[in-house]
């Protein structure tokens, strides 16, 4: 998927996209995403060496795992975080990285779900977490 079929499934636009593109394999969903150098969240952190907060890193392992809800969400309805837990943060990202995601359903109840992820620049583990969201 390409950004235009990305925002077909997530809400967010402009800036707050953080997905360039994104896919399903094997019941996983894998995005990428490059950063250019650009970003607001860059502006300030930090100046003279500009790293990805980890934040961030936690927004796109959502958007990416919202993808494996391809076809679930109505149209009308928000993914919306509900819980971060067990994050852990190994090597910076930086401008010119290409951040890979790859994410994993583990359960879902009503409107909640239940996921894992890893965050990975050129095979290196960066960044990984498990996370919860609902869909309202």
């Amino acid at each position: 998927m390409e950004r235009d079929e990305i925002m077909n499934i997530l809400p967010h636009r402009g800036n707050m996209l953080l997905l360039d593109e994104a896919s399903l394999i094997d019941g996983k969903a894998r995005g990428k995403y490059r950063v250019r150098g650009d970003e607001w969240f860059l502006d300030g952190h930090f100046p003279g060496n500009p790293v990805v907060p980890g934040v961030i890193l936690c927004e796109i392992l959502a958007q990416s795992a919202c993808v494996l809800l391809d076809g679930q969400i109505k149209e009308g309805s928000t993914p919306y975080f509900t819980g971060i837990s067990e994050a852990r943060f190994k090597e910076p990202v930086k401008p010119g990285d290409t951040v890979e995601t790859e994410c994993l359903i583990t359960k879902s109840k009503g409107p909640f779900y239940f996921a894992s992820g890893t965050v990975s620049v050129e095979g290196k583990l960066c960044a990984k977490a498990e996370f919860s969201f609902a869909v309202m």
